[in-house]
């Protein structure tokens, strides 16, 4: 068992069930995701999913941290990143047998994206019929500009170091 939580500062924090916290995430993804407002798992808790107000969706593959959290190697991956929203993502449901995920946004749009790339698949409320077979075309709701970004394996979060830079007056430059 696994609790987790979201909060304003983008950071996710995964929780033991008896109230220790076993690991603190924050994306890296080139795109800043804002607060985060939505968390959902997909049914065996390999997948975490979470939305921001910046209409943000991050994919996190959890499944080797949860198999041995005690076990440095094992790590937390963040796979997926994008734009589902032009507002505030309020909702979030994966659904693992059509490989499917569910957004929704405070503008009081529902969308649906393709869970491994997030291939835009359409919204509620369309005319045409949702083709959930086809991730080869790729189309784009008309509020969102930016692709999904696949985040690459060797990615790995930046340390703050500490620098000093004083100030002087170079005469010669």
């Amino acid at each position: 068992p696994l609790l987790a939580s979201a909060h304003e500062s983008s950071c996710i924090r995964l929780w033991s069930i008896q109230g220790n916290l076993m690991k603190e995430l924050l994306p890296f993804s080139e795109h800043p995701s804002g607060p985060l407002t939505a968390l959902c798992t997909d049914i065996f808790t390999k997948i975490l999913l979470t939305g921001s107000k910046e209409g943000y969706v991050i994919r996190w593959n959890i499944a080797s941290f949860l198999e041995d959290s005690r076990n440095r190697k094992n790590k937390i991956k963040e796979e997926l990143c994008w734009r589902a929203h032009a507002t505030e993502v309020v909702d979030l449901f994966i659904e693992e047998e059509k490989n499917v995920i569910a957004t929704a946004s405070i503008d009081g749009s529902v969308r649906l994206w393709h869970a491994r790339t997030g291939y835009y698949f359409g919204y509620f409320g369309q005319a045409r019929k949702f083709e959930l077979s086809d991730t080869s075309r790729l189309i784009l709701p008309s509020d969102v500009k930016d692709f999904s970004a696949i985040i690459r394996a060797e990615s790995q979060h930046m340390e703050k170091k500490q620098v000093i830079y004083p100030l002087r007056l170079d005469r010669d430059k």
